[in-house]
């Protein structure tokens, strides 16, 4: 991935100062002519608090007081992307807010929490102008690479058949330590929403658009802390004809990993694994013949029940690349 082209520095804000906030800092700060000019937060103090820490220029508590002032060129003045680090249901109003104002925008996912919401955030960005992207970072490993060539270049034929397993374990403290979190009004889903987004969009982008779902829900473990779902299981149908089950749960302990499997006309399938959760994912290609490629070999340690930090430390590497592709894209104009 290469780095923006040399000229002026980009100027970034990034909005939220919660467990991710982190990994977009560092991830601007490792490219050249990006610089992070202001951090903006609800809560000011923290947002001072955290200017402070990471030696950042200046601190906002509110997106109308950052944008005013970059409208000012004796204040910030030019701002040219904002990163959105906020809760989901803030979304829209921060990346419209930011639209308007003309300034890029790279959001965590999801993007919204509904399908209206997210329309009316991609609409509002067309109108004005700015580039729009969401941050699904697991596209970025060298594995999920991989298949997507090996699918794209017909190794495997049509792909015509998908599979994708996530189960993995959250304590019943991780919904109740962020009010937000298992609400159907501010989170908008439980693991179909946080967890398994991700491989639902990988699933996206190896198959295809999904165009008809069927699907059944339920919570299993978590009732006291969420009143969104546990568990779902879904058959999907997408604009190629090609089929896809789909299986997602946070009910199990220990957690089970994740696996993504596309079967073409070949006789040969490609499966990404992800184990324990937030290491790099890992490649099998199977053809008639048994295995023909995998890669990278297991981790020596597993611990099926990593620590939220932990496995957001393990996805800067590739916070840094998507990171890198916007910032390209927004100076390429693309």
């Amino acid at each position: 991935m290469s780095e923006p082209t040399s000229g002026p520095s980009l100027k970034v804000a990034i909005i939220g100062t919660g467990a991710i906030f982190k990994n977009h800092l560092e991830a601007y700060r490792a490219l050249e002519h990006v610089e992070v000019v202001a951090v903006c937060d609800v809560n000011e103090e923290l947002a001072v608090r955290t200017a402070q820490e990471h030696n950042i220029a200046r601190a906002f508590g509110s997106t109308a007081a950052l944008f005013e002032a970059a409208k000012d060129p004796a204040d910030l003045g030019r701002l040219d992307i904002v990163s959105v680090c906020t809760p989901h249901p803030t979304h829209e109003a921060v990346v419209v807010e930011a639209a308007q104002a003309g300034v890029h925008v790279l959001c965590e996912k999801p993007l919204a929490i509904t399908l209206e919401s997210s329309q009316r955030i991609v609409d509002a960005c067309r109108q004005h102008g700015v580039q729009l992207g969401v941050l699904f970072q697991r596209r970025f490993w060298p594995a999920a690479q991989r298949i997507k060539t090996l699918i794209d270049d017909g190794t495997i034929g049509q792909p015509i058949l998908g599979h994708a397993s996530v189960m993995l374990h959250r304590e019943a403290s991780y919904y109740a330590a962020t009010p937000w979190r298992g609400s159907w009004a501010t989170d908008g889903g439980g693991v179909l929403m946080t967890q398994a987004i991700h491989y639902i969009d990988l699933l996206q982008w190896f198959m295809g658009e999904v165009v008809e779902v069927h699907g059944h829900t339920n919570t299993f473990v978590h009732q006291e802390h969420m009143e969104t779902e546990d568990s779902a299981v879904a058959t999907l149908k997408f604009a190629s004809g090609a089929m896809a089950t789909l299986q997602a749960s946070t009910a199990v302990t220990p957690g089970l990993g994740v696996q993504i499997r596309v079967t073409g006309t070949t006789g040969a399938s490609v499966q990404l694994t992800e184990f324990p959760e937030g290491t790099e994912g890992r490649i099998d290609l199977l053809g008639t013949g048994g295995t023909i490629e995998n890669a990278p070999t297991w981790p020596a340690e597993a611990n099926p029940n990593t620590a939220l930090s932990e496995i957001n430390a393990a996805l800067v590497p590739y916070h840094k690349l998507q990171v890198a592709d916007f910032v390209n894209a927004v100076g390429a104009g693309t």
